[in-house]
């Protein structure tokens, strides 16, 4: 965003089914964020896949990714101390419920599915020989 970017405040409405948004109520309370806050900063994160490779610039500072890890880290040593084990199981806690979410959409949205045949999720319709 440009420094002289106008940074006023509007509001935009979306409707989506009851069950999501209890979802993302519950995500965003989980975040310790407003859902407004929490709307914003998907939106944000979800641009990023949107982007054509060759606008993408790399990202300076401490976060190289713009994965949000030191993001993280931050949040969760604002409430306490945390030695390093218990930062990475609260940091791996975060991925394993952020996997399951994705594997639970991508399910939903019939993209994935669980093969006993393969020992693993595949792809629908992919070439796995089921």
């Amino acid at each position: 965003m440009e420094e002289s970017a106008n940074t006023e405040r509007t509001s935009i409405s979306t409707y989506l089914p009851a069950y999501q948004k209890a979802e993302w109520e519950s995500h965003a309370d989980d975040l310790g964020m407003s859902q407004s806050e929490f709307v914003r900063t998907m939106v944000q994160a979800g641009r990023k896949g949107f982007e054509p490779a060759e606008k993408e610039l790399p990202s300076e500072g401490s976060d190289p990714g713009g994965n949000g890890l030191e993001t993280r880290v931050l949040e969760l040593l604002s409430t306490d101390t945390y030695s390093w084990d218990e930062l990475l199981e609260a940091i791996s806690d975060d991925v394993e419920s952020r996997l399951d979410d994705a594997i639970g959409d991508l399910q939903a949205n019939n993209r994935i599915r669980y093969s006993g045949r393969h020992d693993g999720y595949v792809l629908v319709g992919g070439d796995d020989g089921d």
